[in-house]
């Protein structure tokens, strides 16, 4: 028997061919999904409105809180001056696991407090949980809105929310920005991601008469949907995890850029890392167990709002598609040096030049929709040494659910 003699170079052509492809297909699904969300991304029409839109519409603004008693005061002084009138809304601070004075402070500034002591089931989607249940319960309110815990609201929050409640939305998301862009280049960073993710992905989304799902931070619900959909998201992304099972439901979630909700990014480095890691770590969690069923090919009366919530969480973070186009260009430029002569890599080369486009493109209409300015713009070359820090942090070892406050920087 006559055994087949081993060729390098053919080896070498299959192991060149196969690596490109595994990078080419995820990289270009990615950079095309994004491409056309960006090509979407125009302001929507802002909702012409009467002036007693929704005026008889009464509002519980839930503030989950664990260790705030720095912060808290603001935050419910910043709610009680909303453009809504102060009869018609309640804010309910749920004072989670606290070892400090977050409940104390959350009532002399004028909140209800409810106070959760439960060391084993403790974090932000418990701490939703409860306010949910009493506000449903006491019939006060119609709608329920989450607002964090270190954020600021823009006046207009309430007043757009009802316009879209009384219209018909059962839920919706406004923009979820960074409160401090100026701070530093790493916030300027963020405030242009914050754009690309929050901003143009969810425009482009509104557009096109999609859901923007649930985005943790300025967003309310209606007493009908949390009838229809209870909430019982307890993990690390339990904001994205909701969205999910509402548009399973399907209920679309409507995107509000007229107003916003913005948060401080006030952290250390450490702070920063573990925040991030538990988001990144939430997230990758969901495709497994929400991808199938929301590709599923009925009901097909929400078949699109269902499949744009599956292929979203299919995409990769945009540091991951970033390396993957890199690699993708690596090992294109070597197989032409070792394979001399073939069109193979030649057409993956062009396929990575293709997809860095469309992730420039992207970038771009967040920064120029961030508002950073030409500082921004300068701090996007050290957007690399960011994305590969990201990538760092998702090589860490797992944690858990706890509701850990994140350190930040004292002012």
């Amino acid at each position: 028997m006559t055994v087949a003699a081993f060729d390098p170079s053919t080896w070498l052509q299959w192991t060149l061919w196969l690596s490109m492809t595994l990078l080419a297909v995820p990289s270009l699904f990615a950079a095309s999904y994004l491409l056309g969300l960006t090509l979407f991304s125009r302001a929507p029409e802002e909702m012409a409105s009467a002036p007693n839109t929704g005026a008889k519409l009464r509002f519980d603004i839930i503030v989950p809180a664990h260790d705030e008693e720095a912060g808290i005061t603001g935050v419910v002084d910043n709610l009680l001056a909303l453009d809504w009138p102060r009869d018609q809304f309640r804010i309910i601070v749920v004072a989670d696991n606290c070892s400090d004075g977050t409940a104390e402070y959350a009532r002399q500034a004028g909140a209800l407090v409810l106070e959760r002591h439960n060391p084993e089931l403790r974090g932000k989607g418990y701490a939703l949980v409860r306010g949910f249940s009493v506000s449903l319960a006491q019939h006060f309110a119609d709608v329920a809105v989450v607002v964090d815990a270190d954020s600021r609201a823009s006046r207009n929050l309430l007043r757009v929310f009802a316009e879209r409640t009384a219209a018909g939305a059962m839920a919706a998301q406004v923009f979820h920005g960074v409160l401090n862009p100026d701070s530093s280049p790493r916030h300027r960073l963020m405030t242009i991601a914050y754009s690309a993710f929050h901003r143009v992905r969810s425009r482009g989304r509104e557009n096109l008469g999609l859901s923007c799902g649930i985005r943790g931070n300025g967003w309310c619900v209606s007493h009908d949907a949390l009838r229809r959909v209870t909430y019982a998201a307890h993990g690390l992304a339990e904001d994205i995890e909701y969205g999910l099972r509402l548009g399973l439901a399907g209920i679309r979630v409507e995107y509000i850029d007229e107003a916003q909700v913005l948060s401080s990014m006030d952290t250390d480095a450490n702070g920063v890392a573990s925040q991030r890691n538990r988001w990144e770590q939430g997230r990758s969690s969901l495709p497994q167990a929400f991808t199938r069923v929301l590709l599923a090919p009925s009901p097909a009366t929400t078949r699109a709002i269902r499949w744009d919530l599956g292929l979203d969480l299919l995409v990769p973070p945009l540091a991951s598609i970033g390396l993957a186009v890199a690699l993708l260009c690596a090992v294109s430029y070597a197989g032409l040096l070792a394979l001399p002569g073939s069109l193979v890599p030649i057409a993956f080369l062009f396929v990575a030049m293709l997809a860095s486009a469309a992730i420039g493109l992207h970038v771009t209409r967040g920064w120029q929709l961030s508002g950073t300015g030409s500082r921004g713009l300068l701090d996007l070359a050290s957007a690399p040494r960011f994305a590969l820090w990201k990538l760092m942090l998702r090589c860490r070892p797992g944690q858990n659910a706890a509701w850990v406050r994140t350190r930040r920087i004292a002012s």
